[in-house]
């Protein structure tokens, strides 16, 4: 099957890139509401992209009726907000942070989520994720025609892992546990993938 793009109706052409490209990380996002709640949701349009200065971008879509989406509105005003890995077990609670609520209505509190402090950073994380990024709002970009997105360059100030899930290897480098992070990733429609085997390959010389 060979699919041309161009030939699409553009709601044809996401569902076509969201179940080609396989599998997408989720950036789960905490961002502050302009009454110092918490809005909370998930993105799958999501990579890193820089190391100096160390980005990571979001491409974050219009709601329906063409309004800005509270993640991105609220990281416009407020530029610091944290970015988390979920965990396979964590599934039903991201999925119901994917839900439209009214103006203020914390996802966090609906899912009855629990935060934590951390410290030298004004933004709290998810206390269950295994890993979270503490982000400032590095630019953003419109991008699209008809319904354009925001391209979102957040830019990485410190990352959380959980003690359990990394270690430092006998070469001095850090290590991260996939294996015990259980990441959580993003296929096509209402469907998700859970963490699977891993595969170890050096790469040639």
């Amino acid at each position: 099957m060979q699919i041309k793009l161009e030939e699409l109706p553009a709601p044809q052409v996401y569902f076509t890139m969201t179940q080609t490209m396989l599998p997408r990380p989720i950036a789960w996002l905490l961002t502050e509401n302009d009454d110092a709640g918490y809005n909370l949701a998930p993105f799958s349009y999501f990579n890193a992209v820089c190391s100096d200065p160390p980005l990571a971008i979001v491409s974050i879509g219009k709601q329906d009726d063409g309004r800005d989406k509270d993640s991105i509105r609220n990281i416009r005003e407020r530029h610091e907000f944290v970015i988390h890995i979920a965990s396979c077990d964590q599934l039903a609670a991201l999925n119901q942070s994917s839900a439209t609520l009214p103006p203020r209505e914390s996802e966090v509190e609906a899912s009855d989520l629990e935060l934590t402090r951390v410290p030298g950073f004004r933004m709290p994380r998810l206390a269950d994720c295994k890993i979270a990024f503490f982000c400032e709002r590095h630019d953003i970009q419109m991008i699209g025609s008809k319904k354009q997105q925001s391209l979102l360059f957040a830019e990485i100030k410190e990352i959380y892992v959980a003690d359990d899930c990394a270690e430092i290897n006998p070469q001095g480098r850090l290590k991260i546990h996939a294996d015990k992070v259980q990441p959580l990733s993003r296929l096509g429609a209402s469907e998700y993938a859970s963490f699977g085997e891993v595969l170890s390959v050096k790469r040639p010389a």
